[in-house]
C-alpha cells in the first residue's frame, strides 16, 4: 500500500492528513520560535550601536583573546552578550534547516532554509569585520541590512510552513494601476531602504535629510495599501489583519524617531549614551524590524490573494466589447 495514503481507506487518509497537521504544526511554531530569536538578535544589536559598545572587545572570534567567557561589565555585556545571542540563533537556524530538509517536499523551502543559513554564517563574518576594521561606516550599515533580511528569511519560513499555506489557490483579479502586487512590493522596499538609510545614519554614514524623505514616502505607501486592502478585501483577515498591524507599527515607528532624534541632539553633549536615548533609539531600531516584517507579510498575502488581469482575459475582454459595439453599429 502507498505511504501517501492515496488508495488507502477514508479513515486512514483522514489519520494521515491529522499526523501530517500536526508535524506542520511543530515546524510551525519551531520556525516562529526561531524568527522570534532573530528579533531579540536585532534588540541585542542595537543595544550594542545605542551604547557605543561596537568595540568593547577589540577582537573576534575571540574574546580579549580567548574563548572563555569575559567579564561581563560595562559595554562588554551588550558586545558578548550579542555575540552568544548570535551564536544561539545560528544553531536554531541549523536545525531548522535540517528540519525542512527532512520534512518538507517543495524545494524552495528547502533552499529557503539553506539561504538562512548562509546569511547567518555571512553576518557572522560581517559582524567580525567591523570588529577588525573598528567599525567602518559601509561594513557597519551592510552589517545591520543583512540582519533585516535574516529577519525577513526567517519570518517568511514561518508563514510558509503553515499548514494551510498554499501559492495556487483562486486569487482574485486586480485591474488596478498601479495594481495592489505592485504597491506592496514598493512600499516593502521603500521601509528597506529606509532603515538603511536610518543604519547609515547611526554610523554616522549619511545626514538626516535623506532619512526623512523615505520615510515620508513609506507613510504614503503604508497608508495606501491599507486603503487598498480594506477597500477590495474587507473580509480577508489574513490580509486586513497584517495591514492594519502595519500601520499602526509605522506610527508608532514615526513617534519613535522623533524622539529618538529629540532627545539625541538634547544629550548630544553628554559624556556617554544616556539610559532613556539608548531605549528609545533601540526600540526605534526593533520597531523598524517590525514594521519591515509587517510590511512582507502583506505583501506575500497579496500575493496569494491577488492577481493581475491576464493578457488573456483582458482580450477577451476587448472581444466582448468589440461584438457589443458591432450589434448596435447598424449595417451597411
Amino acid at each position: 500500500m502507498p505511504q501517501n495514503g492515496m488508495y488507502a481507506p477514508p479513515a486512514m487518509r483522514e489519520g494521515l492528513r491529522v499526523e501530517l497537521r500536526t508535524q506542520n504544526r511543530w515546524l510551525t511554531r519551531y520556525a516562529a520560535f526561531v524568527a522570534f530569536a532573530t528579533f531579540l538578535l536585532v534588540v541585542a544589536g542595537a543595544l550594542v550601536t545605542s551604547n557605543d559598545a561596537g568595540l568593547s572587545v577589540p577582537d573576534w572570534p575571540t574574546s580579549f583573546g580567548s574563548f572563555r567567557m569575559p567579564r561581563m561589565v560595562g559595554g562588554v555585556k551588550y558586545e558578548h552578550g550579542h555575540r552568544m545571542i548570535a551564536g544561539a540563533v545560528g544553531l536554531l537556524t541549523i536545525l531548522l534547516a535540517l528540519w525542512l530538509w527532512r520534512r518538507d517536499e517543495r524545494r524552495w523551502v528547502r533552499r529557503l532554509g539553506g539561504m538562512a543559513v548562509l546569511t547567518i554564517v555571512a553576518q557572522a563574518v560581517l559582524g567580525g569585520i567591523t570588529v577588525l576594521y573598528f567599525l567602518p561606516a559601509p561594513v557597519s550599515v551592510a552589517h545591520a541590512c543583512l540582519a533585516q533580511i535574516f529577519f525577513c528569511i526567517t519570518v517568511s519560513l514561518a508563514l510558509f510552513t503553515r499548514y494551510d499555506w498554499r501559492w495556487d489557490q483562486p486569487k482574485a483579479e486586480d485591474a488596478s494601476t498601479p495594481s495592489l502586487r505592485q504597491l506592496a512590493v514598493a512600499t516593502t522596499a521603500a521601509i528597506f531602504l529606509q532603515l538603511m538609510l536610518g543604519a547609515a545614519f547611526r554610523h554616522n554614514g549619511f545626514g538626516i535629510v535623506p532619512h526623512l524623505i523615505v520615510a515620508a514616502l513609506v507613510t504614503l505607501g503604508v497608508f495606501w495599501v491599507l486603503v487598498r486592502v480594506l477597500t477590495a478585501y474587507p473580509r480577508e483577515r489574513s490580509l486586513v489583519r497584517p495591514a492594519l498591524l502595519l500601520a499602526g507599527l509605522l506610527v508608532l515607528q514615526l513617534l519613535l524617531g522623533a524622539g529618538s532624534y529629540g532627545m539625541k541632539l538634547a544629550a548630544r553633549d553628554a559624556p556617554q549614551p544616556l539610559p532613556p536615548v539608548v531605549a528609545v533609539t533601540t526600540a526605534h531600531v526593533a520597531v523598524g524590524a517590525l514594521v519591515l516584517a509587517a510590511s512582507l507579510l502583506v505583501t506575500l498575502e497579496v500575493f496569494r490573494k491577488s492577481g493581475v488581469r491576464s493578457q488573456e482575459s483582458e482580450w477577451k475582454t476587448r472581444s466582448r466589447s468589440q461584438e457589443s459595439f458591432s450589434t448596435l453599429t447598424p449595417d451597411s
